[in-house]
């Protein structure tokens, strides 16, 4: 079924779904858990820029739909670890020409945001 021919209701879960892994948080959640599993400190000291509350907040909801899951270790003292499902690991494989991508093109965005800043800032 191509996407023209989703139905309303389809099309409209299906747009949740892209919120929630084209939010840039889940994508780099995604791109650290594909190294395998991490503790919350480890993700946190990982990926730059990102708040504890925002981290919990992307994790629960990856979690809620089985991009990942959480396991409790029962060990002193007890810690939690992240870890893709098959499910993620798919969604790591269709995300990853775009974090390929964005890697790659760093340099000439920034450039482009100088260039456009310097065009259109004020004298």
């Amino acid at each position: 079924m191509a996407a023209s021919e989703l139905r309303q209701e389809d099309a409209c879960r299906t747009r949740a779904v892209l919120d929630l892994v084209g939010d840039k948080w889940s994508l780099l959640v995604v791109r650290y858990l594909s190294q395998g599993p991490h503790r919350f400190t480890e993700l946190k000291r990982e990926i730059d820029g990102i708040s504890q509350r925002m981290l919990t907040v992307t994790l629960r909801a990856l979690e809620r739909d089985g991009i990942l899951t959480r396991t409790v270790h029962n060990v002193m003292p007890p810690h939690v670890s992240y870890e893709l499902t098959p499910m993620g690991r798919t969604l790591r494989e269709a995300a990853l020409p775009l974090l390929e991508w964005s890697v790659t093109n760093l340099a000439h965005i920034d450039a482009a945001r100088a260039e456009y800043d310097a065009r259109t800032s004020p004298a």
